[in-house]
């Protein structure tokens, strides 16, 4: 019988071994939405992370845990209803709890996957699933289920990378239709923090124009590098 293909866990990514072995899958995709004096003033650990390309049948694998959590009541009621979208936004705000999340290549749109779980005190762990696409009137969208996108802009600022969303999109084959203010739940903002090279803060927050914030959230992760033998 054949053996099967063994998965390998590599460990924490050293940036100057992520760097060598990536040099020929190097990623000019997040690079392209800034320019040059951007992208300079980001920490080496933060464009190394945003220059990986995965190769077939490879993920990187950020674990991390919920440093910091809010959601407001008007918050809590946004999470849920967003349930009809495929819940694409925490729905506890469990202080301390664990964080997993795989990243991988999407080889039919160009773009990447994204899961995250979020374990939980009690029962199962909450499971989300996105995807980007280097796409759109920003060069950059958040791919939810039933057609939701969502435009990010990217910029920098105090050498971290921020994500704010732009425009909220719902796609129908090729028509897109903007969705009005009074169906979005306002300003998203993802921002990525270097640590110390090799961890670093992801932090979500979501601010209504009339309520204020509705969510809050930063996790601290850690990057593994994870493989399949051939």
């Amino acid at each position: 019988m054949r053996p099967q293909p063994q998965p390998t866990i590599l460990g924490p990514a050293a940036p100057a071994l992520a760097d060598r072995d990536n040099e020929a899958l190097g990623d000019q995709r997040f690079r392209a939405l800034l320019s040059d004096d951007d992208w300079a003033r980001l920490t080496p650990s933060v464009r190394r992370r945003f220059s990986k390309r995965l190769a077939s049948g490879e993920a990187t694998v950020f674990v991390g845990q919920v440093r910091h959590a809010r959601l407001t009541p008007l918050g809590r009621l946004f999470v849920q209803a967003a349930r009809l979208v495929g819940a694409p936004l925490p729905t506890r705000d469990d202080d301390a709890a664990p964080v997993v999340v795989t990243v991988t290549e999407d080889t039919v749109t160009g773009g990447q996957i994204w899961t995250l779980v979020y374990a939980r005190r009690r029962g199962f762990p909450q499971v989300i699933h996105s995807a980007k696409n280097f796409s759109g009137p920003t060069g950059l969208e958040e791919c939810l289920r039933f057609g939701i996108r969502i435009a990010l802009s990217v910029v920098v600022e105090d050498r971290s990378l921020v994500f704010r969303s732009a425009r909220y999109f719902w796609r129908v084959g090729a028509v897109r239709l903007r969705l009005p203010q009074w169906l979005t739940p306002g300003r998203l903002t993802v921002k990525h923090v270097d640590l110390d090279g090799e961890a670093f803060l992801f932090s979500l927050a979501i601010v209504h124009p009339r309520a204020g914030v509705l969510l809050e959230q930063s996790v601290e992760f850690r990057e593994f590098t994870c493989g399949v033998k051939h």
